[in-house]
């Protein structure tokens, strides 16, 4: 299993879990997922989470690319937030951040979900899966 997609539905944020190795085919393939299920779901924040992933196998290149192509139109997503523990994941997600920070202003980079869900104002979220990918 390399990602999957969960969701709050009181709260309707998006949750992405990637476990184990994460190559840039991976990201891709949740990159052409993801907007079916924000779409479906009317989820109005997303949340990726790297905390289960023992290895990115990005190049800055992939995420320089990456960062220039909007996954969901404007405006769909009041929040979004990538969750990278460890210094090597924050930092790839900080460059992809500041690289892409014109077509995302609302997306954070942090260390644990506790902050993300703190952003929000979520105390108590109840996520359901919704695929496995």
């Amino acid at each position: 299993m390399a990602f999957r997609f969960e969701f709050d539905q009181v709260h309707r944020i998006l949750l992405v879990r990637f476990e184990g190795r994460v190559t840039e085919e991976l990201i891709a393939e949740c990159y052409r997922a993801t907007p079916k299920y924000s779409t479906t779901t009317g989820a109005r924040a997303c949340i990726l989470d790297f905390s289960s992933a023992t290895e990115l196998a990005l190049s800055s290149d992939f995420l320089h690319a990456l960062a220039l192509e909007p996954v969901l139109p404007a405006g769909l997503l009041r929040h979004c937030f990538i969750i990278a523990p460890t210094a090597y994941e924050f930092g790839l997600a900080r460059m992809f951040q500041m690289e892409g920070e014109h077509t995302r202003p609302l997306l954070e980079v942090v260390h644990a979900m506790n902050e993300a869900l703190a952003a929000l104002g979520v105390q108590s979220p109840h996520f359901e899966p919704l695929a496995v990918c």
